[in-house]
């Protein structure tokens, strides 16, 4: 009864690019996995961690480009004593302690990845917001085709990734580059951090066959 119940709990839906229910998808074990918020946080701030060039710098007072001659003579003038024009208190001065270029990279193990991607997948499925389509294909590159496509889905308006197989329609790819929140990802490359980004998660059923040979591997 039990093994029943996890049964249809798994069943998805499956539409066809018109909104309407076409068939019932039984999804792999990793939708339905224990969640960690802990170790999600972990993962996304390693992710956007590493999205860091680290390339920021500022100038110590020995890089400032300033003559080294004194400002005025030390007594006399009624001003502070000054030695130089590149000191961190005047204007255009050397920086305190200013950001220096460093890297940013934090190493994620394979493992890690994998369990948070499944995390990822279960809380999207657990709280409704994944949609699995037959297909995204479209017979023109034109925007308004995959606006009706989302209209239809009921995904208009929201920040959506389309997670496809390789094999996803070219037409499809150029459409949606003009809608706002609308990104189309290879399901191969899609992370932890761009699931959870989303809204809602359009998916196709070759998808899932190929994320589920990645996670069971």
């Amino acid at each position: 009864m039990q093994d029943q119940k996890r049964e249809d709990e798994m069943e998805i839906v499956v539409y066809n690019s018109k909104g309407q229910e076409k068939d019932k998808l039984e999804l792999p074990d990793f939708f339905n996995v224990e969640i960690s918020s802990v170790f999600l946080h972990e993962i996304i701030t390693a992710y956007l961690s590493n999205q860091r060039s680290g390339t920021h710098k500022t100038k110590t007072r020995g890089e400032v480009s300033f003559s080294g001659a004194k400002p005025w003579r030390q007594k006399g003038t009624g001003n502070a004593r000054a030695g130089q024009r590149n000191s961190p208190l005047w204007r255009k001065g050397g920086i305190i302690f200013g950001p220096q270029p460093r890297d940013y990279y934090i190493k994620m193990s394979k493992q890690k990845k994998k369990l948070s991607l499944n995390m990822a997948l279960s809380a999207q499925f657990k709280n409704g917001n994944i949609i699995v389509v037959e297909s995204v294909s479209i017979d023109a590159p034109k925007t308004k085709k995959a606006v009706e496509l989302m209209r239809n889905l009921r995904v208009d308006g929201k920040k959506v990734i389309f997670a496809v197989s390789k094999d996803n329609d070219i037409n499809f790819k150029f459409a949606v580059k003009n809608i706002e929140n609308a990104v189309l990802k290879n399901i191969e490359n899609i992370n932890a951090y761009e699931v959870l980004w989303a809204d809602k998660l359009v998916i196709t059923p070759d998808a899932i066959d190929m994320i589920n040979k990645r996670q069971s591997a």
